[in-house]
């Protein structure tokens, strides 16, 4: 027995114990963020798989930190002023950069290619981390690399999801001149969309295929691209692949990690 009030727990164990009441509570937190609404007590404590007699003194001591609020004219439950601050704090301390920095590596074992992450610069799609994979590839890219809108995959993506002025805007300075969306790239900008995946083959470079998945913040906006680039004979520039599943997978995660809601099947 410990002496002095110390605890003789292993220090394993002490580390992954938790407080189960407070995990208990948490569920009725993470229905909320589920829903994305507020909520009645009865479909509240069904989501979150309790009674609403046990939901009940959990939501008044949120209540009390300020963690939940309720409608005092309809009843329902909804978060409160200090989760929003906490998750606007969140929202602030996320550099989706570093945190997709810190994914690279395994990411270009998992995808067998080189991997990259591309923001939307100044002048368009901008290479800002490379990871080269196992497999060689020969291009010219380097860090601060911009790429063309239309012939890359990472172009294309940011194409679909930014603003539609800053795209043009961008499309200009790529052609020196007024230009416009014509439908046939308006039609695959919709498919990009609905995907949340793009591909390009024999793109800006012959031979070489590209992918890209997205990752949003929690205002649903898109920060990066995730892109891999590899030899056209090796990788499967289908959404379905093993290399674009991947992709995809480490983006829907970094998604989340920014507080992304999850999205709609597809």
């Amino acid at each position: 027995m410990a002496e002095n009030g110390d605890d003789d727990t292993p220090e394993g164990a002490r580390e992954s114990r938790g407080i189960q009441s407070i995990e208990v509570g948490g569920r009725l937190l993470l229905a909320l963020v589920h829903a994305g609404r507020p909520m009645p007590l009865k479909d509240l404590a069904r989501e979150a798989d309790m009674t609403p007699a046990k939901a009940h003194p959990y939501l008044v001591s949120f209540g009390k930190l300020k963690l939940i609020e309720q409608d005092p004219a309809s009843g329902r439950y909804g978060l409160g002023a200090l989760a929003l601050q906490l998750g606007l704090i969140g929202l602030q301390q996320s550099d989706p950069v570093r945190l997709a920095s810190a994914e690279l590596p395994a990411l270009a074992l998992a995808v067998g290619q080189t991997v990259g992450i591309a923001i939307w610069g100044n002048r368009g799609p901008t290479f800002v981390r490379l990871e080269e994979g196992p497999t060689a590839v020969h291009v010219n890219m380097r860090h601060g690399t911009v790429v063309s809108v239309r012939g890359t995959a990472s172009g294309r993506l940011f194409a679909a999801f930014m603003p539609r002025d800053e795209v043009l805007a961008t499309l200009r300075a790529e052609a020196g001149k007024a230009v416009r969306i014509e439908p046939a790239f308006e039609a695959e900008l919709a498919g990009v969309r609905e995907q949340r995946f793009s591909s390009i083959v024999d793109g800006t470079v012959r031979g070489i295929t590209a992918l890209a998945a997205p990752v949003f913040d929690g205002f649903g906006e898109m920060v990066i691209a995730l892109t891999a680039i590899g030899p056209s004979a090796i990788l499967d520039p289908s959404r379905d692949g093993a290399a674009a599943q991947a992709l995809i997978g480490c983006a829907e995660g970094l998604s989340r990690r920014m507080g992304a809601r999850p999205a709609a099947p597809t």
